[in-house]
């Protein structure tokens, strides 16, 4: 499915994006690992036989300096997970309070930097004939969750770029889908509040906590050659706490 492919994975170096990696390296994938977190996403990168790239998703620069380099070292690329977002520190609070140095941080990373690193490697997707992009956006902007409208806001942009994506690139047989999982048990999700993790796991169709492990193989099949048909779609991963 990705074996032999060129695949790069932002935010890989903690939670689901590092479990993503370790998938996709189980699976044959060449991979090329993004963060801003070096120490830990070396280390992923060394334990999945993959490059790492260091980036800041706020800084353009860096952003641009991660396409020169696939291009320089790679030419072609066949996937790119939009894994890497900010959401810790964000919650908890009404619309009301939150201020704006945080949204526009919140908004920085998770949107523009989606935008711009799509922008960058887009070429490189083309030119493989069969690029595919997974963005990884959340349920929380499906359901409307509260006390979190910039990150629900960034999440839903997302989905709504993921379709505009799919319909600017399919003429390349770039496909574009998008992911919406719920809340996980990874060290990522550490600060959620205990009650969140409850509604969670009493509100699934199949009840219970949500390990990443479970959306690894989805994300897989999705930078397959085999997802082009469900471009533009955004699949809410979440055993069934939110129906799209």
């Amino acid at each position: 499915m990705v074996e032999g492919r060129t695949i790069l994975v932002t935010g890989a170096a903690h939670g689901l994006g590092a479990e993503i990696a370790r998938h996709l390296a189980k699976n044959g994938a060449r991979l090329v690992l993004a963060d801003i977190a070096e120490e830990e996403g070396r280390a992923i990168a060394d334990e999945c036989g993959a490059r790492f790239i260091s980036v800041d998703l706020a800084d353009p620069a860096s952003i641009r300096a991660v396409g020169r380099n696939l291009a320089e070292q790679h030419g072609v690329l066949h996937g790119l997970v939009n894994n890497g977002a900010i959401a810790t520190g964000i919650g908890g609070i009404p619309f009301e309070e939150i201020d704006i140095d945080s949204w526009d941080r919140v908004m920085q990373v998770n949107v523009r930097g989606t935008w711009l690193m799509t922008r960058a490697v887009t070429p490189l997707l083309k030119a493989s004939g069969s690029g595919r992009i997974v963005n990884v956006a959340s349920d929380t902007a499906l359901w409307g969750a509260p006390r979190l409208m910039s990150y629900v806001a960034s999440k839903g942009a997302l989905m709504a770029m993921t379709r505009s994506l799919a319909r600017e690139l399919g003429p390349n047989r770039v496909g574009v889908t998008a992911i919406a999982p719920g809340i996980l048990t990874t060290e990522s999700t550490g600060y959620v509040p205990e009650a969140r993790h409850r509604l969670y796991a009493e509100g699934r169709a199949v009840p219970g906590a949500q390990g990443p492990g479970e959306i690894t193989e989805i994300v897989t099949f999705l930078l397959g050659e085999g997802a082009l048909t469900l471009t533009g779609q955004t699949l809410p991963v979440n055993n069934g706490f939110v129906f799209n």
